[in-house]
């Protein structure tokens, strides 16, 4: 993620982004996937430090035998990058409301 001057964040805002960004990829996958076509679906995210923070987010999918030509690999690296996305929007509104 690049740096965007946060000032340190507290324990909760660090529990937080990481709820933040696990979200965003459950739906994100559920956008594009229905439920009942989901036999396995973990997301993790794991966030280390408090300034700056490193965030790391794993997204392990395992679709029914009937989706077998969809390509989970994509999807899991677009639930990814949309799970970095919100995590960064999230951070980006802490440093507009740390400079007020």
């Amino acid at each position: 993620m690049k740096q965007l001057g946060l000032p340190e964040l507290t324990d909760q805002q660090v529990e937080e982004v990481s709820l933040i960004a696990e979200e965003a990829a459950r739906k994100y996958v559920f956008s594009k996937v229905p439920p009942k076509k989901i036999e396995t679906l973990n997301i993790s995210s794991e966030t280390e430090g408090t300034g700056p923070v490193t965030l790391t987010i794993d997204v392990d999918i395992v679709l029914s035998p009937s989706m077998r030509d969809f390509n989970v690999k994509k999807l899991a690296d677009e639930a990814v990058d949309e799970a970095f996305g919100s995590a960064e929007k999230y951070l980006r509104e802490l440093t507009c409301h740390s400079h007020k």
